[in-house]
Parts: C-alpha cells; structure tokens; sequence
C-alpha cells in the first residue's frame, strides 16, 4: 500500500470545511468507521472477561489483561503515531494504523496460549494508537474553526458506538460459538469498517508536512523535545491529560467488573444479558454531542465539572442490591463520563498554541495510560474489597478531578 504526503493548499489559506457541507459530512462519516474500527477490536475482550476468568482459570485482574494490554500498546504509540503523521499526513497513518490492526485482530483468536493472545492484543493496541492520536488533530485542520467543537463531540460519540459494537457482537456470541469465533466476528466487522474509512475520509487541505530537521536524529529528537516541553509548560493541558488519566482508569475499572458483579449474589444474571449492560454507551452517543451544544453556551469548564460530578453521583448509586438502580447510575456514570471526555479532547487542540497533534496525544496517552493501570488495578480493589468499595473509590476520583478541573480552567482575570 503506498502512503503519499498529503499537502495544503498553498495559494489560499483553508478554513476548513463548513458543517453541513459534503466534505464535512464525508470527514465525520470516515472518522465514525474508524471509531468502529478501532474500538471495536480494542475493547471487544472486556464483555468476555467472566467467561476468560472462568475457561482460563484466572482471576478477574488477570483476564483484563486482554484489555489493558492493548490500551498500553495505544498509550505508549501514540506519541509516536502523531509524529509519523506530521510526516505523511494524518490520513495516510490512520490508514497504515486501521489496516495493520485488522490484521493482528483477525489474527488474535488463532493464538495458541493466553501469553501469545497478550502479545497479539500488545501490537494490535499499538496500531490502533493511530486513529485517537491524529483524528483530534485532523478534524482541527479540516473543519471551521466555529464548528470544531461539535465535530470533536461527533467523533466522540461515533467512539462509543464502536465500543458498543464490539461488547454487544463479542458477549452474546460468545455463549453460541464460543470467545474465539466471537473475538474473529468482531475483527471481521473492524475490517469491514476499516475498508469504509478508506474510501470515504476526504483529502487533508489544512495540512503541511514537517519540514525535515537539520542534525540529522539528535535535531530531529530537540525538536521532539521542544514541541513535548511546550504542551508541558501548559498548566490548563496538564489539567485535562490528568483528567484523562483519572476520569478513563475509573470508567474502564466499572466497565471491566460490572459483569463479574451482575453474575454472581444477588442478581444471578446469565452471561449473554449481563453483557448487553453494554447497552448504556448508548447514553454516552447522546451526551457527548449534547455536551459540545452546551458547551458553546455555559463554556467548556462548567460543561466538564457538571459531567464529572454527575459521573460520580452515578458511581454512587451502583452501590446498590437493586438491579434497577445499578443500571441507572451506569447510565448517568456513563454518560457523564462521555460528557467531559468530549469537550475535554477537543478541548486541547483549542488550548495549544502549537504542536496540536502532539497535545492530542499526550492526551492519549494519559487516557489509555489511565485505561490500563487503573482498570488493571480496580480488579484487585474489587477481588480483595468487593464492588462498593471499587464504586465509591471511583466516585472519590471523579469528585477530586472536578475540583481540580474547576480551579485549573479559572478564567483570567
């Protein structure tokens, strides 16, 4: 496959394409079937990971490995990922990322041990880093300026529709044909959305490649350096990458064990309907968008502090025996969750003065980054304290995060 530079139009400077306008339909359609193709496969595991635990004989920390392992091969890529396309373009390395991960996912439930379906699941995650650490970036290049923020929601909630995918194929099918063929349908799918994105995403316009560095690789690593030290300096960006950390671990951590929850005392819940409890993205789908709408009129910092806390109060209410009020602090938890990670990953494109696709992925990083050692780590809270005490440290996290959120985004006086 031959990857070519994409460049701006140089005579006239491009402000982007207009909401409502062809391209801009085309560029939101293209980054929802890389949405799907990238959240699909990356979090399809966790509606299997009862069943892993159980078949495999390990504990529920163990078998989330086969999340948290794919999102640290996102987190530590996608720094590398923007610099690779700052080089050949945004479009050119989501391609090159979507279609090496469809590769290793069609390849996953061939593995013949669980330590080679860890290993597998690394690399896949590493190709998948492609489209979260460029697609903020590429929709900042190609859409007005005015409209940025809702497009940014747009993805968001396009990202939780893959999401969704891939829990709801995986879990269900799993009881028919087993966690094998299931992982295989869902690789199937990212392919068939990968195939989508590749012929739909419109030409970048708002894009100039790097320049080469003078001084060969120790230049080329101080410019590194100086583009990473700027966002750094940037007491607002390390608000949000620490937000992202903090607000992506909790939300992963309920996401993982909620299944162990629902099928043991009191609920009992079989396995194929504990599984559509994934069904509650769909909350997430709504909010983000919404959130971007109100952004526009209270601001983004009363926008994510409210969705922070309403995230918490949903924790709380998870806490109860009642399987109706379980459901309905997931859906608030969720989305509340999707709310502020909306505004929040749009938001650092509109806070860095340089450097975009880099801020964006410091922002990943710190969300996958949040993803694999929190969500890792609220398997040992839940295995050793049980369900309350992993719901109430999560709503802890997101009241504090709000605070922070809150005092950091102060306006200037």
């Amino acid at each position: 496959m031959s990857i070519a530079p994409e460049t701006a139009t140089a005579s006239v400077r491009w402000e982007g394409h207009a909401r409502g306008s062809r391209g801009y339909r085309r560029l939101l359609a293209a980054l929802a079937f890389a949405g799907v193709a990238t959240f699909a496969q990356l979090y399809s595991p966790q509606a299997l990971l009862p069943r892993l635990s159980s078949e495999l004989g390990i504990d529920p920390a163990r078998a989330a490995l086969t999340v948290s392992l794919a999102t640290i091969g996102l987190a530590v890529a996608v720094l590398p990922w923007s610099f690779v396309a700052d080089r050949i373009g945004r479009v050119g390395a989501m391609r090159a990322g979507i279609v090496a991960a469809t590769g290793l996912g069609l390849a996953g439930p061939f593995a013949p041990t669980f330590e080679a379906l860890l290993a597998l699941r690394f690399f896949e995650g590493v190709a998948l880093g492609a489209v979260p650490a460029i697609a903020i970036a590429y929709l900042s290049e190609e859409v007005t300026r005015t409209h940025a923020a809702i497009a940014a929601g747009t993805y968001i909630a396009g990202t939780t529709v893959g999401g969704l995918a891939g829990r709801l194929v995986s879990g269900p099918l799993a009881d028919i044909v087993g966690w094998r063929l299931a992982v295989l349908a869902v690789s199937v799918l990212g392919a068939a959305a990968a195939a989508a994105f590749i012929a739909l995403a419109p030409k970048a316009r708002g894009f100039s490649p790097a320049a080469r560095t003078p001084g060969g690789v120790r230049g080329a690593a101080g410019t590194v350096a100086r583009r990473l030290a700027a966002q750094l300096r940037n007491g607002r960006l390390l608000m949000l990458y620490a937000q992202a950390f903090l607000l992506m671990g909790s939300f992963v951590a309920v996401y993982n064990y909620l299944a162990f929850r629902l099928e043991a005392a009191p609920f009992w819940l079989p396995a194929s309907l504990a599984s559509l409890v994934f069904i509650a993205y769909l909350s997430g789908t709504f909010s983000s968008g919404f959130a971007a709408s109100l952004s526009s009129r209270y601001g983004r910092r009363t926008v994510v502090v409210a969705s922070t806390v309403a995230m918490a109060a949903g924790a709380v209410v998870m806490v109860a025996d009642s399987l109706a009020a379980v459901l309905i602090g997931l859906l608030v938890f969720t989305a509340g969750f999707f709310a502020a990670h909306g505004i929040a990953s749009g938001w650092t494109g509109a806070i860095a003065a340089s450097g975009r696709a880099q801020a964006a992925s410091l922002y990943n990083l710190g969300y996958y980054g949040g993803s694999s050692l929190l969500g890792w780590a609220g398997g040992l809270v839940f295995h050793t304290w049980g369900w309350s005490a992993l719901v109430l440290g999560v709503a802890s996290i997101a009241l504090t995060t709000a605070a922070a959120s809150w005092a950091a985004h102060r306006p200037a006086r």
